[in-house]
């Protein structure tokens, strides 16, 4: 398909996923729209913190849903704004060719492929037990981007209907541009129009370290949107996970009123 039809399409695209972005301070919602190689698509919005540092950027969003899912075959990006300083460097980083234009990034115009559906980023979460949940997330754990740390982290986000979104850590040699695995499966379930009314339980495992807990960054987004969120921790081998809840992993977390 040729590029003009497919970044016409993409812009439709992006502007009906930017409805999705939650922004309740700047009020200037944003997004991206990821087109994989076989057409599938990945959307990402911006996430805003009421501790503003840690507001989560459309494409950081999108990139590292892309990564837990296991598809790194982007072929180009829609942006509902324009590429920025802040996307290229973010994209020199990573040491991706992408030519770059105002709204969009593409690898090569030649070969893109027909725009398709939304790719899913759902997996069945009904376990007989947290522990069962527990393992899925070690698991998904061998999908984190990691070079730096070499310290992989999975996790699974369940809602009430039992369905499971998977996050893994995902690294940037800029580290300020690094996600947890926590916010990663945050972000997806927003950008995926799935709200934290609706998320049930997270299951987390540090591979490496059998006492791992979310870090603050963690804490505070996740209490933002479900601090009653039950959280169920690996620690390792055959014993069994440890459980507790957002609040209380972060009491008196901030709010703006």
């Amino acid at each position: 398909m040729t590029a003009h039809v497919v970044r016409q399409q993409l812009r439709t695209l992006v502007r009906e996923v930017k409805k999705r972005a939650y922004v309740p301070y700047s009020k200037r919602p944003e997004a991206v729209v990821l087109l994989l190689a076989d057409g599938n698509w990945i959307p990402g919005v911006r996430v805003e913190s009421a501790s503003f540092s840690l507001t989560i950027p459309p494409l950081l969003n999108a990139w590292t849903t892309a990564i837990a899912l296991d598809r790194c075959d982007v072929v180009a990006v829609a942006f509902s704004g324009t590429v920025d300083a802040s996307v290229r460097a973010f994209i020199e980083g990573l040491e991706l060719t992408f030519d770059m234009w105002e709204d969009w990034l593409v690898a090569d115009s030649r070969m893109l492929p027909s725009v398709r559906e939304p790719l899913s980023p759902f997996c069945s979460g009904r376990f007989a037990d947290p522990a069962q949940g527990v393992l899925a997330a070690r698991r998904i754990a061998e999908r984190a981007w990691a070079p730096h740390s070499r310290f992989p982290v999975g996790c699974l986000l369940q809602f009430e209907d039992g369905r499971c979104i998977p996050g893994v850590n995902v690294e940037h040699p800029d580290w300020t541009r690094t996600l947890c695995a926590e916010r990663n499966a945050l972000g997806t379930a927003l950008s995926y129009g799935v709200p934290g009314t609706s998320w049930r339980a997270l299951f987390l495992s540090c591979v490496k370290d059998v006492q791992g807990t979310p870090c603050g960054a963690c804490r505070q987004l996740l209490a933002e949107h479900c601090p009653s969120l039950t959280v169920w921790m690996d620690r390792g081998g055959a014993n069994p996970p440890e459980v507790s809840v957002v609040e209380s992993l972060l009491p008196g977390f901030f709010v703006l009123q």
